[in-house]
């Protein structure tokens, strides 16, 4: 095998790796998507830890089933990880291995709130063995869940960074269009702005979630489509790998 290819892939391998890209980010949306609409808000009712608990409990299998899905998100999100670092180093290395520190932390951040949402239900489900009163049950239960929504905006904070540091290689790279790069960066503001607002202003929170975060779904939707579809533009890619190897 040549020298440079230890280095970088060749444009067709480049282009494999960014199929496989678009295909788990693809996966990654679909699954938070689901997991927020169709179990999450169909089952926490806020401010009311009762009712919740209550329909918690009535579908557990359900509640189950989005544990299970945020898990294998945070699978898929490590893999994609990688396949970034290997798409965006010939950009700049630095930058793209800072990139992916911002990337494990939050994920890290994220596997925490993951467990959360299984100490929601295991609170309630041990209850009764352990001779909880049933109301303090709910009430834990449902901070539980409180938690997990605070750790999982911790998680984008830095998933935010990411996203700038990731849209600004994605504008500087030759062999993505620049608008991705914008598009990236502008959700990443918006994931940060998300944090904060949340931390500094729960009533304006309230007010503007989850429209702030509506920039960032179509961000990180081109994102994903362009790389499914298109991939990468291979003679640009060549080209920098080249002039990489060369100095």
């Amino acid at each position: 095998m040549p020298y440079q290819q230890w280095i970088e892939p060749g444009g067709k391998e480049a282009l494999r790796t960014a199929r496989i890209a678009g295909a788990l980010y693809l996966v990654i949306i679909v699954i938070g998507l689901l997991g927020e609409t169709l179990i999450r808000n169909s089952l926490v009712v806020s401010g009311n830890a009762a009712e919740t608990a209550r329909r918690i409990l009535a579908s557990e299998w359900l509640w189950r089933v989005g544990v299970a899905g945020q898990l294998l998100l945070l699978l898929c999100a490590v893999a994609l990880s990688l396949a970034w670092y290997v798409l965006l180093r010939p950009v700049n290395k630095h930058l793209t291995l800072l990139a992916m520190f911002f990337a494990l932390v939050s994920l890290a951040v994220e596997s925490v709130s993951a467990l959360q949402l299984q100490g929601a239900l295991s609170t309630l489900l041990a209850a009764g063995r352990l001779g909880i009163d049933p109301g303090q049950a709910q009430a834990m239960a449902y901070l539980a869940i409180v938690g997990h929504s605070h750790a999982f905006a911790v998680a984008l904070m830095f998933f935010g960074v990411e996203c700038v540091i990731v849209g600004h290689l994605l504008r500087r790279s030759g062999y993505f269009p620049a608008p991705l790069g914008m598009l990236m960066q502008l959700a990443g503001l918006c994931y940060l702005l998300n944090t904060f607002i949340m931390v500094l202003s729960p009533t304006l929170h309230e007010a503007v979630f989850p429209a702030i975060l509506a920039p960032s779904f179509i961000g990180e939707s081109a994102f994903c489509l362009y790389l499914l579809f298109k991939g990468i533009n291979i003679p640009a890619w060549d080209q920098l790998t080249i002039e990489g190897v060369a100095s």
